[in-house]
């Protein structure tokens, strides 16, 4: 599809982030080079982003100030935040969305602040009960997709068949696959292993007469080797999987460096393998896969990693840009639709009866 030619408005929790907000705002900077034209509102405190804009004046072009001095804390509970967080920078962002000055939001901020307030503000779409995070991250085969990956601590079989359809949904229009295959992390292949919700979960896909490819249960070791297209999972696990794999991934990066700076011989060595090295880091980077979608919200809301740079936040801001031109919210729509009408037998499920 191609680039709208007028400029969107994305509304940004400046004050959300372990670094912000002077990551917000370089990374802001950094997502400017491109064809499309964007425009944000920053939502925070202005004695500290004013100064900021003054010294990135290609940001201050393109970005208006609203003031608030409340922030959501990190070791905030969501339900208090709900609360008490009327007047925050998170929760002022995401009622620009809802009341249609902006195109969508992005923070760093709480994850569980994040999700309470834009399911409250934005809600669900039709017949979704609960919202996942999803993102794609790099394996083997290409590119996969997983959710949830810490909206829900405990999910049931009915939370878990609603993210497989929507995780199917999501591979087809972000990923582009024609029939994307659908697994279920789990401790083992086997039929018999796994908790009561996974079990069931299983058997309802099984069963259904879903237009979906379910492959069956996968374990960890296949979500890096693509052996499926989504991954199903409740939030706990599919939080605790993806850090692992972010810092395993780091731990990598790291032993490769000191490897090839400890003797003359391996620098010689990592200075004649630059380009591949290059393409190697930038391949493994989480950088490069930050800007997980709170999927099955009426409206586009993306969650950054509280403990990004700029380039992360960057590439944030570049998947709320590509979900919004592509009318992503609308396809889900439809195509949720069209999948719950070809299995009457899920309607509870997937139809949210």
């Amino acid at each position: 599809m191609a680039p709208l030619t007028e400029p969107l408005t994305l509304s940004i929790d400046a004050m959300g982030g372990d670094k912000a907000p002077g990551m917000v705002v370089e990374g802001i900077e950094a997502s400017l080079e491109g064809p499309r034209q964007v425009k944000f509102l920053l939502f925070g405190d202005e004695a500290k982003l004013s100064p900021l804009l003054e010294s990135h004046p290609k940001v201050a072009q393109v970005s208006e100030i609203r003031h608030t001095e409340d922030v959501i804390s990190n070791e905030e509970k969501a339900g208090v935040a709900l609360r008490a967080g009327r007047n925050s920078s998170m929760r002022l962002a995401i009622n620009a969305v809802s009341g249609g000055e902006t195109a969508g939001v992005i923070s760093a901020g709480n994850t569980g602040a994040l999700m309470a307030m834009a399911k409250f503000v934005l809600k669900t779409l039709p017949g979704i009960g609960r919202p996942a995070i999803a993102a794609y991250y790099p394996t083997r085969r290409g590119e996969s997709v997983m959710l949830d990956l810490g909206a829900n601590v405990d999910c049931d079989a009915d939370n878990l068949v609603q993210f497989a359809v929507m995780g199917e949904v999501f591979a087809r229009n972000v990923l582009g696959l024609d029939q994307p295959s659908i697994g279920i992390l789990n401790i083992g292949a086997e039929n018999l292993k796994g908790n009561e919700a996974v079990q069931k979960a299983a058997t309802i896909l099984q069963d259904s007469s879903l237009p979906i490819k379910f492959y069956g249960f996968v374990e960890g070791d296949d979500i890096g080797a693509g052996t499926v297209d989504v991954v199903v999972t409740d939030g706990f696990t599919g939080n605790i999987a993806l850090k692992t794999a972010e810092g395993t991934a780091n731990l990598f990066g790291d032993f490769l460096k000191q490897a090839l700076t400890e003797s003359p011989m391996a620098m010689l060595g990592a200075f004649l393998a630059r380009p591949a090295l290059k393409k190697f880091k930038m391949r493994i980077d989480p950088r490069r896969y930050n800007g997980a979608m709170f999927l099955g919200l009426n409206g586009i809301c993306i969650k950054s990693h509280g403990s990004t740079d700029a380039i992360g936040f960057a590439n944030a801001i570049h998947v709320a840009v590509e979900l919004i031109e592509n009318s992503f919210n609308e396809h889900i729509k439809e195509d949720y639709e069209q999948l719950s009408g070809h299995a009457p037998d899920l309607k509870r499920v997937v139809g949210g009866e």
